[in-house]
């Protein structure tokens, strides 16, 4: 399993979602808004984004932190 992560700095869920992924052992790239990465980069994958994290795993679209959380423990 391989996770994409879009992030922004200063961000509490950003960095659950990445320590959640972490200690599930599953290896993720993030995609930072600000380093490399623009807000329109976000919206051109996820059009309705309004918050971040935004998450997928394995290129299905997962949602934020609380939905990441749901479907590992699931």
């Amino acid at each position: 399993m391989k996770a994409i992560v879009w992030s922004k700095d200063n961000c509490t869920y950003c960095d659950q979602a990445k320590k959640l992924l972490e200690s599930n052992g599953v290896d993720f790239e993030e995609k930072k808004i600000g380093h490399g990465y623009t807000l329109e980069d976000l919206l051109a994958v996820v059009p309705n984004a309004r918050t971040a994290p935004q998450i997928f795993l394995d290129e299905d679209y997962v949602g934020g932190f609380t939905e990441l959380k749901q479907k590992l423990e699931s």
